[in-house]
């Protein structure tokens, strides 16, 4: 555990851990032999001179009290040493899952990684505060006592010193048992969480369907299972925990009637009997309590597992000696990139020169937005290269890459916080004046000065307090404060209403200007803006060229502008 706690968090743990865990140590060491005064001053009080166990009382009395202020600088120990462990592995799971692939965060992610971040790593970290000094204390403890019972009676000793190994080979037993349980239980937790997340997020779905008195089958499908997977690892503990309790109670039968047979032939006095029997008492207790903790460490081991293996997932690679981009021109060469089984591109090539602007077109499902996604380093291609200013994007530092470039994405996600907050995204050390520029050019004043809170609203949890609208002229906003020479447009105004639409256009215009813009265009008033146009259609460039180009020739893209134009031909 000690190890494994050491590669999930780094060395830079490893000096406090094991203070502490030498702290824990003797701690639980001096608690045991605390107990072995216990024989002279039951010798004392049964022998013709009671007062002579006032000294050996007074020495009982240190001695607690020497274990007492150990175990309160262990506990204090380990509860700092275990907050100190909680913030770094915040920091260290943070870091790490921001630099992870986008595709990387399938939809079966959002369960675990929710589990993880929440309850798992304080189960992880909680193991210095709350587990470690007990389990320690029930593993330590006895066996200073057996020592202690040694010392005064080899017989007593050895008949308490068998059941150690018994102790021992229940514990692996159980967790050896359990371990299929355990990794099932997770398993069923993250599902059952990734249910609950996908209930509240279909809402409006259920609701519009007329279904929100039916309950949500997939959710009770998931919570059942977890109540069986619960079912199956109780039922594989329990005769772990009936083990271990016979054992403990049989060592204590034990001991009993051989103190007893000892006693009656003369071999030990009533002192020693009853002090070997105080302190056998004294074993059972932390004893029957390992199967309770050894369970919460199995729990906390499993969840160090996973987040090892989540650790353990390679980044995509920063370059050794990285190189800086000659300009802000934008090249897809030869490149061939797959998402799981599916093939999204096959040897594509397309440039964008410095300054001009292209619109890609094509049907759902062409790889539109992933073109985007692998211009901005989202993912790395499996072939050929993605250039930015004449440099592979693998060559150039992710921060200096993502420096250059400004997203903004169809769907715009906001953090909870407020409207300025959410805007100083694009670039926190922005002043003031810029911040007020930026949202007057994407015409987010207006919404601004209609918000009773103004400028210190709060958007609530990803911007639901907004319309789509707003939350896309906020997008622009944070865009426009990046002030990057290169910007990535994923169809921002498709489900827009006119009077929002007009307005993220006037945005999107003032974000474009100057710039080298890739834009995926549904609606054919953006790509009427464009340099250049491609279209893509099964991963491939089918048409390349200008848009009046594209309709005299009358392939694929002219189809695909006279159908997008039926509905609406005055656009």
């Amino acid at each position: 555990m000690i190890r494994m706690l050491l590669r999930v968090l780094g060395r830079e743990y490893a000096r406090p851990l094991r203070r502490t865990v030498a702290l824990m140590t003797a701690t639980a060491v001096a608690e045991g032999l605390s107990y072995a005064l216990l024989v002279p001053v039951l010798r004392a009080l049964f022998g013709t001179t009671p007062d002579d166990a006032w000294p050996w009382l007074i020495a009982l009395g240190a001695a607690f009290a020497l274990y007492a202020v150990l175990r309160y600088i262990s506990d204090l120990s380990g509860f700092l040493v275990g907050t100190s462990m909680l913030r770094g592995m915040y920091h260290r799971l943070g870091d790490h899952l921001a630099r992870l692939p986008i595709g990387w965060y399938e939809a079966g992610r959002l369960g675990e990684l929710s589990v993880l971040a929440s309850r798992g790593v304080l189960q992880a970290m909680g193991v210095m505060a709350h587990l470690l000094g007990p389990f320690i204390s029930a593993a330590v403890t006895p066996l200073t006592i057996v020592a202690v019972m040694l010392a005064f009676n080899w017989q007593l000793g050895l008949a308490a010193l068998a059941a150690a190994p018994v102790v021992a080979a229940i514990q692996i037993w159980t967790a050896r048992s359990m371990a299929a349980g355990d990794a099932e239980r997770a398993a069923r937790d993250d599902e059952a969480t990734g249910r609950v997340i996908e209930y509240l997020q279909v809402q409006p779905v259920l609701r519009a369907g007329g279904r929100t008195a039916e309950r949500f089958r997939l959710l009770d499908d998931s919570l059942r299972e977890v109540e069986r997977a619960s079912r199956r690892s109780t039922l594989s503990a329990l005769p772990g925990a009936v083990g271990l309790t016979l054992t403990v109670q049989a060592m204590f039968t034990g001991l009993l009637v051989l103190g007893a047979y000892l006693a009656l032939e003369g071999d030990i006095g009533v002192a020693e009997v009853l002090t070997i029997l105080v302190l056998a008492a004294r074993c059972a207790d932390p004893l029957l309590s390992l199967s309770d903790i050894g369970g919460k460490l199995r729990g906390a081991r499993s969840v160090l597992l996973r987040l090892d293996t989540v650790l353990r997932t390679e980044p995509l690679p920063e370059p050794a000696e990285p190189l800086q981009p000659d300009g802000h021109a934008l090249e897809f060469a030869s490149v061939s990139f797959r998402h799981g089984e599916r093939t999204v591109f096959a040897d594509a090539s397309l440039s964008v020169p410095q300054g001009q602007r292209l619109a890609v077109v094509g049907p759902s499902g062409a790889g539109k937005s992933t073109l985007l996604q692998l211009l901005a380093r989202f993912h790395d291609v499996d072939a050929g290269a993605v250039r930015v200013g004449g440099v592979d994007v693998r060559a150039i530092n992710t921060e200096a890459l993502m420096a250059r470039i400004a997203i903004v994405f169809q769907d715009v996600y906001l953090f909870d916080g407020t409207i300025e907050e959410n805007i100083r995204v694009g670039r926190p050390d922005a002043d003031e004046a810029e911040v007020r520029a930026a949202a007057t050019a994407a015409r987010l004043d207006e919404v601004i000065e209609r918000l009773p809170g103004g400028w210190q609203t709060h958007v609530g949890e990803g911007g639901a307090l907004l319309s789509g609208g707003e939350r896309q002229r906020v997008s622009i906003a944070r865009a426009l404060l990046k002030n990057a020479p290169i910007v990535l447009l994923d169809e921002v105004t498709s489900a827009l209403d006119p009077v929002n639409e007009a307005a993220v256009h006037e945005g999107i215009e003032r974000l474009m200007a100057g710039r080298t813009v890739v834009m995926v265009a549904h609606r054919m008033r953006t790509v009427r803006r464009a340099d250049r146009v491609v279209f893509l259609d099964g991963g491939r460039i089918v048409e390349e060229g200008s848009h009046d180009e594209l309709l005299g020739r009358g392939g694929r893209y002219a189809d695909f502008w006279n159908i997008s134009l039926t509905p609406a031909a005055s656009d």
